[in-house]
């Protein structure tokens, strides 16, 4: 037993030592704890009715997060009675397969916008992006109006699909080709308002256990 705890001593009494085999061990439960959840993410794949973003969506999503709207707004409904009462079906990691990177958040001075697609119409999300206080008049949402007049970048959006592609998501050549079509005469705005009303339109919502 003493001469056991000589290990243990000559350990305890060198701080350098003592530093070192911290770290490893702090570093070996991590890596048990942590690669796990990796190989969870990976194993992960998108249900039936979710798509990767068309290229208008996927210009929205950019310009969301490009203006910091996720500093306010998350898009995580918790298993709470109190919150799938308020916004609907719980968020489902299924849902956030396509986002890179994801928008769950967990601060809210804005309400949740898991399920705001098709809540409310085009024009009241247009004119709610332009002047918040013109629809909700006790809102503290800064307004947006320069988005009106922002062209779309197609050869941008193009690069950026596939980037997402050599990731995985399984978007097609005529897919890429057909961006600028796509986005010929739309305004960041209008990509900003086509995200929005995408968020939580999927029949896996309706699904799902």
């Amino acid at each position: 037993m003493a001469k056991g705890y000589k290990y243990f001593e000559a350990v305890e009494k060198h701080a350098g030592k003592l530093g070192i085999l911290t770290a490893i061990m702090v570093s070996i439960g991590g890596l048990a704890e942590i690669t796990p959840l990796f190989v969870e993410a990976h194993a992960i794949t998108a249900v039936e009715g979710v798509k990767p973003y068309d290229p208008l969506r996927l210009a929205g999503k950019d310009i969301y997060v490009r203006e910091g709207c996720y500093t306010c707004h998350t898009q995580m409904i918790r298993a709470l009675r109190a919150e799938t009462q308020r916004y609907g079906h719980y968020s489902i990691s299924s849902e956030s397969v396509y986002d890179r990177p994801h928008q769950w958040g967990s601060k809210r001075t804005g309400p949740d916008l898991a399920r705001v697609g098709g809540k409310y119409s085009d024009e009241w999300q247009r004119l709610h992006l332009m002047d918040p206080r013109a629809v909700v008049q006790a809102s503290n949402m800064p307004a947006y109006p320069w988005l009106a007049e922002e062209k779309l970048d197609a050869d941008d959006i193009s690069a950026r699909m596939r980037a997402l592609r050599r990731l995985g998501d399984p978007y097609s050549d005529a897919d890429i080709s057909g961006v600028p079509a796509a986005l010929e005469g739309k305004t960041a705005l209008d990509a900003l308002v086509a995200y929005l009303q995408g968020l939580g339109v999927s029949p896996m919502v309706e699904t799902a256990p």
